[in-house]
């Protein structure tokens, strides 16, 4: 009998033991998730085991059990500032992407052009292609200009009677100016052409001189005569 109340005891005891551990590890709990404090917008300090609604608008510290800060917890956004910070982060990614085909097109330019001989000899046969376009309107426009003149001094013979001068001799005047006008507009493109050509190339220039070796400096040290010369 007595052997069995003591075996009660015994139990009563551990059970005592256990309730008084869970009891121990669940008020542990809290600061094993850590505390959470932050000034609210009234200006009061406030202190909780776990985020605090009063202060989702503003910057909140979660604190471990010893005090010392484990992180911050930025503020909740709103909609338009998620979308503000949405649109803030597309651009910079955006920036990031064109900036690295910037570069990429940059090492493709210094591929093409490795020095700057070769950089001016392709101006110069871009230009000179242009060049040969302007000649051959040029050229064709002279022509026109001679065609015009024996077409006008064959209208001096009508010039008491412009009515009787024939269609055709009409028709090839018209013609001829038609003609003059759209040379003189090929021209003003091939014009236009050569700026652009020359602004393609001065932009390309400025990407790729601080690539190209700089040229070394001619020496201007004045060498001592040699040893047969001094004799």
């Amino acid at each position: 009998m007595h052997l069995y109340q003591h075996m009660r005891t015994v139990a009563g005891a551990g059970l005592s033991l256990v309730v008084a551990c869970l009891s121990g590890l669940a008020a542990a709990q809290p600061s094993l998730s850590g505390i959470y404090t932050c000034v609210d917008g009234k200006g009061r300090r406030i202190t909780a085991d776990r985020p605090i609604a009063e202060c989702m608008d503003r910057t909140q510290k979660q604190l471990s059990s010893s005090g010392l800060v484990k992180r911050e917890i930025a503020p909740s956004l709103t909609k338009d500032e998620r979308a503000a910070a949405e649109e803030k982060e597309r651009v910079a990614i955006e920036r990031k992407a064109r900036e690295a085909e910037e570069k990429k097109l940059d090492y493709a330019l210094l591929a093409r052009y490795p020095t700057r001989a070769e950089h001016d000899k392709e101006r110069m046969e871009a230009l000179s292609q242009v060049e040969e376009s302007i000649k051959a309107s040029a050229k064709r426009s002279a022509e026109l200009a001679e065609q015009n003149k024996a077409v006008k001094a064959d209208l001096e013979f009508y010039k008491n009677d412009p009515r009787r001068a024939p269609a055709s001799l009409k028709r090839r005047l018209e013609e001829n100016e038609n003609s003059v006008t759209e040379q003189k507009r090929v021209i003003a493109e091939q014009e236009a052409e050569k700026k652009r050509v020359n602004m393609r190339f001065d932009e390309e220039l400025a990407k790729l001189k601080p690539f190209w070796p700089q040229a070394a400096p001619v020496s201007t040290k004045v060498l001592p005569p040699p040893a047969a010369a001094r004799k």
